[in-house]
């Protein structure tokens, strides 16, 4: 094994090695999810040394200036107002998603006009319409971090994969009986699943456009989905009240999460591929040991139906959206309860992190999305101007721009 090259990757914080072996170029990451403003780095060097041959002493002085990059970065206060750069009438019917390419050059928005529209984020001009569907686009995907493909799941029973670049369809993938509802590539974008209200799940080849596995055992809708960052596993939420962890490879059952009452709503893995976090409308929030099945934690507090659900970058944290108008904020290590965010008019149907952590943005029926002080769980920015619910909303990789979808047509763009 031979290091060719270091570099670096701010969300989360962590170094990729570049290395030959066996005449071939591979690639692995050195996670530093804990580190902080205060980690001694000389330490932190030591123990990396200690679990990674490949640090040997003449590259330790990159590494270490790395260390201390990510450190200044994960430090960095952030005290940004966020404004609107452009209002884009964007669809002739309301919106359903709308989602950032990795480095947020580009946003695509889905809509019942049965369309899928690609965006310039810095210019807000539209690059290309992407049609096809015969009915509404609801879910919708870039394969990030690559952001060449984009994936279009529809109420027509398909799903589309087009050329981010062109607007050119590759594929369309047919074999679901009844509506898609939610979609996703997996980290290294040779595959797309798919979840459809047909109660299966199906995995997509991207190169042959050829249909992989399909995965049958739940009973009821399939309205979420998550593969973990490895690749390796895929967890499904239904109207079944289970959520079930699949092996990508074989495509078998792993394990299947009981233990709601209520619907899922919302299925995601952390970054280290150890939790795996489920929204019920059942009116909590629960977490699971990735590995075993077991269930560590019900988060408890809101009085509604919990509608969403995400981990912050590092995994450390946990935020959960509820039809009761409030979202909040758990540790992932503690599960208990570190903030309630307070102020929306109505449910709040997504909630997201920037990606230093910091912030939490809400999306709510009473047309306004919202920025949150995760530390202090205070208001910091009411985003309006919507003329209808918004029910997406997202950061781009740096945190730096907001983009909002309603049920007004239109999306926002904020910066």
């Amino acid at each position: 094994m031979r290091l060719k090259r270091l570099h670096i990757r701010y969300y989360p914080p962590g170094i990729f090695l570049d290395y030959e072996k066996g005449g071939k170029l591979r690639t692995k990451s050195i996670d530093l999810l804990k580190l902080t403003p205060e980690t001694d780095v000389n330490e932190l060097l030591s123990d990396i040394r200690a679990a990674e041959p490949l640090i040997t002493s003449s590259c330790v002085e990159q590494v270490k200036v790395l260390i201390c990059k990510l450190q200044e970065k994960v430090g960095q206060k952030d005290e940004r107002k966020f404004y609107l750069f452009r209002a884009l009438q964007a669809h002739i019917l309301p919106l359903t998603n709308v989602a950032f390419n990795k480095s947020g050059s580009s946003f695509i928005t889905g809509s019942y006009d049965r369309t899928c529209k690609i965006w310039d984020t810095a210019s807000g001009e539209e690059l290309h319409t992407l049609e096809g569907h015969r009915n509404v686009v609801y879910a919708i995907a870039f394969n990030n971090p690559y952001g060449d493909r984009v994936a279009t799941g529809s109420f027509d029973k398909t799903c589309k994969l087009w050329n981010a670049e062109t607007g050119k369809c590759f594929y369309t993938f047919r074999g679901h009986t009844a509506e898609i509802v939610c979609l996703a590539f997996n980290p290294q974008s040779t595959l797309v699943a798919t979840g459809s209200m047909d109660t299966t799940a199906k995995l997509w080849d991207v190169g042959s456009g050829e249909e992989v596995s399909t995965l049958a055992g739940h009973f009821a809708e399939i309205i979420s989905l998550s593969f973990n960052t490895t690749g390796d596993r895929l967890v499904t939420g239904s109207f079944d009240h289970t959520a079930i962890l699949w092996d990508v490879p074989t495509g078998r059952k792993v394990h299947v999460l009981t233990g709601h009452r209520g619907e899922i709503s919302c299925v995601q893995f952390n970054w280290d591929c150890s939790l795996i976090a489920t929204a019920s409308l059942d009116k909590t929030c629960k977490v699971w040991d990735a590995d075993n099945g077991q269930c560590l934690a019900t988060l408890l507090g809101h009085n509604d139906e919990v509608l969403d659900v995400c981990f912050n970058y590092t995994g450390q944290l946990i935020a959960t959206a509820s039809a009761d108008g409030t979202s909040r904020v758990f540790s992932a290590e503690t599960f208990q309860s570190l903030c309630q965010l307070e102020g929306h008019n109505g449910e709040i149907s997504k909630v997201c992190f920037n990606p230093q952590g910091s912030r939490v943005l809400t999306a709510s029926v009473d047309k306004t999305a919202r920025v949150w002080c995760v530390n202090t769980g205070v208001c910091l920015q009411v985003l309006e101007g919507h003329s209808d619910e918004i029910f997406s909303c997202a950061f781009n990789y740096e945190g730096d721009t907001i983009i909002t979808g309603s049920k007004d047509n239109t999306c926002r763009i904020w910066h």
